[in-house]
C-alpha cells in the first residue's frame, strides 16, 4: 500500500480501525470479479493494486461510510411474583 495514500485516507476517515475495515471490505469487492462493485470507481487506476485503488476511492470520496455509536443494552428488571 502506498503510504502517502494511506495518510491522506486516514485524514478523511479519522479512525485507523475504520480505515482498515473500509479498505478490506472494498478490496474484497474489487477482487470478487463479479458485478458492478468489482469495478474501480476512480479514473484510470493503471497498475495499482486493489488496496491502493480502495485508498484512492476513499480520498476522492467515491466510497461512503457512516460511524454509529454502539450502546450497551440495558437489563430489564424482573418482576417479583
Amino acid at each position: 500500500m502506498n503510504s502517502e495514500l494511506t495518510r491522506k485516507a486516514l485524514a478523511k476517515v479519522g479512525n485507523p480501525n475504520v480505515l482498515v475495515n473500509l479498505i478490506s471490505r472494498r478490496v474484497r469487492q474489487l477482487t470478487s470479479g463479479s458485478g458492478a462493485l468489482s469495478r474501480p470507481l476512480v479514473e484510470d487506476p493503471g497498475h495499482w493494486g486493489a488496496a491502493d485503488i480502495a485508498l484512492l476511492e476513499i480520498i476522492e470520496e467515491k466510497v461512503g461510510f457512516e460511524i454509529t455509536e454502539l450502546t450497551r443494552p440495558t437489563a430489564k428488571k424482573r418482576k417479583k411474583h
